[in-house]
């Protein structure tokens, strides 16, 4: 794979390159961030989410690996192509280029699993495509980044990290095997676990956005293009997996799944492939992209959550709203039918009391209301 850029006006990266000040310290610190910090959340924040996994559920999305499929598609056919397109749209610079076609490449990241939690999506398989999706890294992101950078004519060799990605998947399947042991073994546990992991890992999110924008400060550049991507990129993830699934008729809670999965990315993923790919000098012009899509994923993830949160609202109080009406009209109808009953028993008194020649009466009809007793369902 070569990482230049010829003079074709196709290729995304014919600007000509300015060099900006190296930041080496933001280098170190942005390596202690996203390799000790996010490890830790994703060891505490997948142990807590395999607490929500049940083994048969787990094994039917296995089986019948329809949901898997279309989030695959997702991940590994709009995303990239996503990122292509909009490279070449802003006439972006070639490393930069190079960031923003990286990030599409890469598999989902485990920021997903906690928002697909918030939003009451099917967990099993968020967590499934997020595992599956890192598999499939192995192969598709070289295959991804070759396809897609033929027209760009490359000198740089891309290094795919495969040791990042064996961490991942380590970091993923042990702690989930355990959480979905605690579930199995002691179901009432597990459901405080899994409440006490929701809180804790969002307490992390926030604290990783945080350390990421003071720590990597030096690496920040005023490039409006680059943050417009990383503000638009996960956004048309998001909608677009949501559409794919709803065409492929998949149900609403894998359709929010998806579409959670499709737009958050592994974010130390992309950050390590760049570091192991391009020289500092580089890196000064690069990483400020995937730190913006990362706080910008973590924007769009809270939005998603506080939207899905506000409808559920709606919907319990139209609820209420129509049980008030429902016990306040099953209240009129049973007053009404009381009246009637009353005035009906009233009427057989006076009858009966009132002295005159006597006349039979048929014991059916004298028992018969006036009216009709409706009853409320």
């Amino acid at each position: 794979m070569r990482a230049n850029c010829s003079s074709s006006s196709a290729c995304a990266a014919n600007s000509s390159e300015e060099e900006l000040p190296v930041g080496p310290e933001a280098h170190g610190n942005l390596e202690l961030v996203f390799t000790v910090v996010s490890a830790v959340m994703m060891g505490l924040l997948m142990f807590s989410l395999g607490c929500s996994v049940e083994f048969q559920k787990l094994w039917a999305h296995i089986r019948r690996p329809w949901g898997i499929a279309v989030g695959l598609l997702c991940q590994f056919g709009l995303m990239p192509l996503t990122a292509y397109l909009l490279a070449i749209s802003f006439s972006l610079k070639p490393v930069q280029a190079i960031a923003v076609l990286v990030m599409g490449c890469c598999p989902g990241g485990t920021i997903s699993n906690i928002f697909t939690f918030w939003v009451e999506g099917d967990m099993d398989l968020s967590i499934t495509m997020t595992t599956c999706s890192t598999v499939a890294a192995l192969g598709m992101m070289p295959l991804c980044l070759y396809v897609y950078t033929l027209s760009w004519n490359l000198e740089q060799n891309l290094t795919i990290p495969y040791q990042n990605i064996g961490i991942t998947l380590v970091c993923l399947t042990i702690p989930v095997a355990f959480g979905i042991y605690v579930n199995y073994r002691w179901p009432k546990q597990s459901k405080i676990i899994l409440k006490i992991g929701a809180i804790v890992g969002g307490v992390l999110l926030l604290v990783v956005a945080v350390a990421g924008v003071v720590l990597a400060k030096g690496s920040w550049n005023s490039d409006i293009t680059l943050l417009t991507i990383s503000f638009i990129f996960p956004l048309i993830g998001h909608v677009t997996g949501f559409l794919l699934a709803l065409l492929t008729h998949q149900s609403w809670q894998r359709c929010r799944t998806i579409s959670l999965e499709t737009g958050a990315q592994n974010i130390q993923m992309c950050v390590t492939m760049l570091q192991l790919s391009f020289t500092t000098k580089q890196l000064v012009q690069m990483l400020s992209f995937p730190l913006a899509y990362g706080l910008f994923q973590l924007l769009d993830g809270f939005l998603i959550v506080a939207a899905y949160k506000m409808y559920k609202r709606r919907l319990k109080k139209e609820h209420r709203k129509k049980d008030t009406g429902c016990a306040e009209g099953c209240h009129k109808k049973k007053s009404a039918s009381l009246k009637e009953s009353s005035a009906f028993l009233e009427v057989n008194e006076e009858v009966a009391f009132t002295p005159g020649p006597s006349v039979p009466m048929d014991l059916h009809t004298a028992l018969e209301p006036s009216g009709p007793i409706t009853s409320c369902t």
